[in-house]
């Protein structure tokens, strides 16, 4: 925690007490600056966001393989040398398209600007334009040089304090902040789902063997086929219990409107208390309709919202 003489040294004092900062008792947490969002919106909100981090390049790549590696056991191993070609229509179809949501959904979080706050804007001539009132201090972040508003957090992989950002995730190379959590959670809940459905089809398609000949029931041979199958069917279990845990804490994270390094580092609630359904819209977009399950729709985070600097 840090002193009043920390604090002090990372807050900017309105244009009456500059200069004096190291002889100026640092004010109250209850004080601080309506801001408008366009104010701290980063000027790469509209550009591609995409981290250069080794270790999340690598994570990423890793996830898309390991689908890509369902999607040819799914397809090569249990539906194509299927002999109702219904089953294999109405699995390859449900399989599909959780697959490809679940994809376009990764991309999404990936290339989503989290909310970053614009990097090195605390300057003198910056501050003095946001016309401080004698007293009022805004709060600097030391390793971004930026003007870091409330329930902000900087991140050491991004290098940029985000807004609202609840945890950096290598599987998606990015921070979940504000403006990408949406993508985020619809990722998990695909991925359950697809693990899911992979373990039932393996759960038939061992019956379907056993009850068939194993040279009939596949296009590789026992071995193979049975090595394939206990491959995918660990890879979806391990992958169903991450990410509905993921799923589930995030969906907690938003009823609660509390991040989770909020949660974790236990800090005080100073902003207002919504309902659960408010906290839900404010993530994936109002009304309610099924755009809330589309990553290829961006929610309207409220642009008339106000964000207040912290002191």
């Amino acid at each position: 925690m840090k002193t009043p003489v920390h604090r002090c040294r990372d807050v900017e004092h309105g244009r009456n007490h500059a200069g004096d900062g190291a002889g100026v008792n640092c004010l109250q947490a209850e004080q601080r600056i309506p801001i408008s969002k366009d104010v701290i919106t980063s000027s790469s909100a509209s550009a591609m966001w995409f981290i250069r981090d080794a270790c999340g390049i690598v994570c990423a790549v890793i996830t898309w393989l390991l689908v890509l590696y369902a999607e040819f056991v799914v397809l090569f191993v249990m539906l194509l040398p299927s002999k109702s070609l219904m089953y294999s229509v109405v699995n390859g179809t449900l399989f599909n398209t959780l697959a490809f949501l679940a994809l376009a959904s990764h991309l999404r979080a990936m290339c989503t600007d989290p909310g970053a706050v614009p990097k090195g804007n605390a300057t003198k001539e910056y501050i003095e334009s946001l016309q401080l009132k004698p007293g009022q201090v805004v709060y600097k972040c030391p390793k971004c040089c930026s003007i870091k508003p409330d329930r902000a957090h900087h991140c050491s992989v991004c290098k940029r304090c985000v807004r609202k950002m609840d945890h950096h995730c290598p599987w998606v190379n990015n921070c979940v902040g504000e403006n990408n959590q949406k993508y985020f959670v619809l990722f998990t809940m695909y991925i359950a789902l697809i693990s899911l459905h992979c373990l039932v089809m393996v759960v038939f398609h061992f019956l379907y063997c056993f009850e068939d000949d194993w040279t009939k029931c596949s296009s590789f041979s026992p071995p193979a086929t049975v090595i394939l199958l206990i491959l995918l069917c660990f890879e979806a279990l391990l992958f169903l219990i991450f990410t509905s845990v993921m799923f589930g804490t995030q969906v907690h994270s938003i009823c609660t409107d509390e991040t989770g390094i909020e949660q974790l580092k236990k800090e005080e609630r100073r902003w207002a208390k919504k309902t659960k359904w408010m906290n839900m819209r404010a993530v994936f977009g109002h009304p309610f309709s099924v755009l809330w399950f589309s990553p290829f729709s961006t929610p309207d985070h409220g642009k008339a919202e106000t964000y207040q600097y912290v002191v």
